[in-house]
């Protein structure tokens, strides 16, 4: 019961469908503030939205410390014009988000210019001010683990502070293998720079038994596992886990 509690407290409860609305975020917001009856200590890590929302899902969460993301930079595909990237980085930071989730491009990285994908990550970086970069990889658009651990050095030198496996938009979403690669990838920058850099394992992760293995996986790299280093972005897994304690 212990890990299912934990769990709940790593997730980024997310919606990013084409009909969403005001009124579907705030009660989104509402369900990460208080998910299980009656358990006013159990919250979500934070509410994940499209930029225009960035506002109403600060407001809704103000004060219970859960946190606003937004996805910007031309999310899923990263295919628009760098001022374009930084320019929605920037809105939906000042307009509440105090998490930021962009995904590289994947059309630089494949075609080898490596410094430019570098370069936009860390002019993205630039814009999120005060609020935290995960940078997703979308690690099923990648040609193997080497790739995937060049993307991630990549994403660390543009000054990333999550890495994260995918949109939820691609092929198909996290698997164990490619998170590990992830959480390999932070924890030897950690280890090298002093810093501080988590791993976000999302898409595809709808059960409890799927989740229990990703935090199986992330308590042999974290001696204790929070959100500060490890997050589930995920839109149903939430129901698995509250119908393990109801």
């Amino acid at each position: 019961m212990d890990s299912i509690v934990r769990l709940i407290g790593l997730i980024d409860l997310t919606t990013l469908g084409a009909t969403d609305t005001e009124r579907e975020v705030e009660a989104l917001a509402a369900r990460a503030i208080s998910p299980v009856p009656g358990r006013p200590e159990i919250r979500c890590a934070a509410v994940c939205v499209w930029p225009n929302f960035a506002g109403t899902v600060r407001r809704a969460l103000d004060g219970s410390g859960v946190q606003t993301a937004c996805v910007a930079g031309a999310f899923p595909f990263s295919q628009a014009p760098l001022a374009v990237k930084v320019a929605e980085v920037r809105a939906a930071m000042e307009a509440g988000a105090t998490e930021i989730d962009i995904a590289i491009s994947r059309g630089l990285f494949l075609s080898g210019r490596h410094d430019q994908v570098r370069e936009e990550i860390a002019a993205m970086k630039a814009a999120c001010g005060t609020a935290h970069l995960k940078v997703i990889l979308e690690t099923c658009d990648l040609s193997g683990d080497e790739a995937i651990r060049a993307a991630c050095r990549l994403a660390l030198e543009g000054g990333a502070d999550f890495l994260k496996t995918s949109t939820g938009k691609g092929k198909h979403g996290a698997t164990l293998p490619h998170t590990r690669l992830l959480l390999e990838a932070a924890t030897g920058w950690n280890a090298s720079h002093g810093a501080s850099v988590g791993v976000k394992a999302a898409g595809g992760i709808r059960t409890a038994e799927e989740a229990l293995a990703y935090l199986d996986l992330a308590e042999t790299f974290f001696p204790e596992v929070t959100s500060n280093h490890f997050r589930i972005g995920a839109s149903t897994l939430l129901d698995s886990l509250i119908s393990m304690i109801c």
